[in-house]
């Protein structure tokens, strides 16, 4: 007899638990509890594309959430603000808590981050996304009728932020595992700083762990900041006046 049942399955990466966000959120005070609601939140949103929803129209909350997931109330009102402000989760105008990395833990496909795109766009033309305006153009239109959509450019940094550290050329760096650089940047970095390079990449990767930043390019923060220290190391020069000056008496 076959097994006619959609199946939803949720994909993790080796070193999902090794990320800066996660490192942060685990080293919180209850952060292996949040650690664990997130999981268990990833997957409950599944059936329904990303966004915690009870059936077909009716949204999670709090307390339904902590009923499922059979933490307390107070740890999930908690963890939610945490999430939120990780942007780990994003609360859409309807009130429906929307996970917003889902689309990079699902399917499997090279292109995640262009899937995570499409499904923002989509959930901005229904008017869910709180920064979403109406959509005058229907999801298939012409180019040449509707201009591309202007997006956030900090939605922009942070795509291409995620891209970055998941391409297959980059690898992580730093206790942290957090310093993300291709071969050729670290080859670069090396040559650049030869007796200092390491320290850079430990103190970044201790830095971002420690302020949950962010940052488009490693390996230019880097670079930015030996050129920085070096300049502030080297010894002041002084302008001194070589004229000769006539004398003037007779």
């Amino acid at each position: 007899m076959s097994d006619n049942r959609k199946y939803y399955y949720l994909k993790l990466k080796e070193n999902f638990y090794n990320s800066e966000t996660m490192v942060i959120l685990e080293s919180m005070q209850d952060g292996l509890l949040y650690s664990n609601l997130l999981l268990k939140m990833y997957l409950m949103s599944l059936k329904s594309g990303g966004i915690l929803m009870l059936g077909d129209h009716l949204p999670h909350t709090p307390q339904t959430i902590a009923t499922f997931t059979r933490h307390q109330v107070g740890t999930v009102e908690r963890a939610l603000k945490v999430f939120v402000e990780f942007g780990l989760v994003e609360i859409l105008t309807d009130g429906a808590y929307y996970m917003a990395d889902i689309q990079l833990l699902i399917g499997q496909s090279s292109t995640e981050g262009e899937r995570k795109k499409k499904e923002r766009m989509r959930l901005k033309r229904q008017k869910l996304l709180p920064s979403g305006g109406a959509d005058i153009c229907p999801p298939y239109s012409r180019g040449d009728i509707c201009p591309p959509e202007i997006r956030d450019k900090r939605l922009d940094i942070r795509d291409k932020s995620i891209e970055n550290r998941e391409s297959e050329s980059a690898r992580a760096y730093g206790r942290y595992q957090n310093v993300f650089l291709s071969d050729e940047e670290l080859a670069d970095l090396q040559a650049s700083f030869p007796t200092v390079w390491g320290q850079y990449i430990e103190k970044l990767s201790e830095y971002m762990a420690s302020t949950g930043k962010r940052y488009q390019s490693h390996a230019a923060t880097i670079r930015r900041w030996a050129g920085e220290d070096a300049k502030k190391a080297a010894p002041p020069t002084r302008n001194r006046d070589y004229s000769v000056k006539e004398d003037e008496t007779v």
